[in-house]
């Protein structure tokens, strides 16, 4: 049966007892079948996602120059500003521009052994243009980084393991990530690729949408549908942390966004969930009838998946962002390198 849509979830159905076991079942069949759903009722205040949707748009309207005070080449932790086609998906630069926080804490002092993916905690940037981003944008991380762990401790139960299965993942440390990003309209001497076909690295992402479309999700191998705006909803989709913890059980799904027509553009606010850096992704113990049904993950051979959380982050970043690695990371590129050789 063809995928035409994506599946809608009520996460007040969750919390509530005389609804869970359906909400749960609805819950891992969307994540099965698609690794793709919509969210409704998820707790997020109507008024907290206004105050962001203006903040992000006020940031996107600063001048160049002041955008560029706080580009992310100046940051070893991979925060701050991307202009438009700074990011490669797939080696093909991504027609959009955004701005990256993550979790708020100080950088550590490396000694000369210690892994270099310590090297991505760290404080973010914040334009002094516009001092009411940071507020808006920590409280916004602060109530997405609960629901979040909740919907988690939804799967756990929907999978039959223990409410707390992925706790020890994601610890007092969890790697919360928030883009900020505007896609300007089609131009043309650039490509449709708002960002390329790709799939996300932690456990769960949350994408909220403003009113235009351009949202893809590859429901079956070169068969897309469009994830349209639904108002009041998250869209979620299955990290690979999550595809790698049930061997293959949950979908990671592959997606990208196709730029708006010439005359628009497009507003986007991503959150994403993932494990503490210092964490190793184990295979969970699935009842019998579901492990059967998984086959393994599907890992890129260009980008193979690590369960060491802080390696495959790292090597994430390191591609999509080949000016800050070679700022910060040489001795990362140039051991790469020597292995490819070798």
């Amino acid at each position: 049966m063809s995928i035409t849509s994506l599946p809608v979830l009520d996460f007040a159905r969750y919390h509530n007892p005389a609804e869970r076991p359906a909400f749960l079942q609805q819950l891992r069949h969307a994540a099965r079948d698609v690794g793709f759903f919509y969210l409704t009722n998820h707790g997020i205040e109507d008024e907290l996602q206004r105050t962001l949707q203006q903040e992000a748009r006020r940031f996107f309207a600063l001048s160049e120059a002041q955008k560029q005070q706080v580009a992310m080449i100046h940051s070893p932790h991979f925060r701050g500003y991307n202009r438009a086609a700074a990011e490669l998906t797939r080696g093909q630069p991504d027609w959009r521009e955004q701005f990256d926080i993550g979790a708020e804490r100080p950088a550590l002092q490396l000694a000369d052994d210690a892994p270099r993916w310590q090297q991505l905690q760290g404080p973010n940037l914040w334009p002094a243009a516009l001092p009411t981003l940071k507020p808006a944008l920590l409280t916004w991380q602060q109530a997405m980084t609960g629901m979040a762990i909740d919907l988690l401790r939804a799967f756990a139960e929907a999978l039959f393991l223990p409410v707390t299965a992925f706790d020890a993942l994601y610890g007092e440390k969890p790697n919360e990530h928030i883009k900020l990003i505007r896609y300007p309209g089609q131009q043309e001497s650039q490509s449709s690729q708002g960002v390329g076909a790709h799939k996300d690295s932690g456990f769960l992402s949350f994408l909220l949408q403003d009113a235009q479309k351009g949202l893809q999700v590859e429901v079956s191998e070169g068969e897309w549908i469009d994830a349209a705006p639904l108002p009041g909803s998250f869209v979620v989709n299955i990290g690979e942390l999550l595809e790698l913890a049930t061997n293959g059980y949950l979908r990671a799904t592959v997606h990208r966004v196709v730029s708006p027509p010439a005359d628009q553009e497009r507003l986007s606010i991503a959150f994403f969930l993932g494990a503490q850096l210092d964490a190793v992704v184990p295979v969970y113990a699935l009842p019998e009838a579901l492990a059967q049904e998984a086959h393994g993950p599907q890992s890129d051979p260009q980008n193979p998946l690590l369960r060491d959380v802080g390696w495959n982050y790292l090597k994430g970043r390191l591609r999509s962002h080949p000016d800050v690695a070679e700022r910060y990371y040489r001795d990362v590129l140039r051991e790469r390198t020597e292995q490819l050789i070798a």
